[in-house]
């Protein structure tokens, strides 16, 4: 009597070992994809951060040195002809205007980056609410037929020591 109990009890919680196993590796499989949808999302945040950076000052990138051990700059040279500094000032003026342009435009960029990153972000919120919906809808239905099985062995244990 006892060892038919075992016969059956034995593969019955095997099944439910490999049915654990199969959830487990389900829920591994989505977080090794969440995890590689991040790591692409840092990626691309650390390419456009390094293609996008350019120099805060006027001067190009220098050394990271302090001030005070780099040489001084030196003075600016005057030029003794009268018309060389209106041609000066004309092409500072030019070049004082593209910079500004130039400004305005990366700014305009970085706006319109981060509008399109703030939708990327709900476009991934909602498919990852999605995901998440499909994931609880089946392991609702899992543990449900998990509980129904552990009641029907209860059931039929009890019946047995009673009969």
């Amino acid at each position: 009597m006892r060892r038919s109990s075992l016969r059956w009890t034995i593969p019955t919680l095997l099944a439910l070992q490999l049915a654990l196993l199969w959830v487990q590796g389900a829920q591994i499989h989505r977080q090794n994809q969440v995890l590689t949808g991040l790591r692409e999302d840092i990626q691309t945040l650390a390419d456009t951060l390094q293609d996008g950076k350019l120099p805060a000052n006027d001067q190009e990138e220098a050394p990271a040195v302090p001030a005070r051990y780099q040489a001084p700059s030196p003075p600016p040279r005057r030029v003794a002809v009268l018309g060389a500094e209106e041609e000066q000032d004309a092409a500072a003026k030019e070049l004082k205007a593209s910079r500004n342009s130039a400004q305005k435009a990366v700014k305009d960029a970085r706006e319109v980056q981060s509008k399109l990153s703030i939708e990327e972000n709900i476009r991934k919120a909602d498919e990852n609410r999605k995901v998440n919906a499909a994931t609880t809808s089946w392991q609702r239905w899992v543990y449900g037929a998990l509980a129904f099985v552990v009641l029907g062995l209860i059931a039929r244990a009890v019946l047995r020591r009673n009969a």
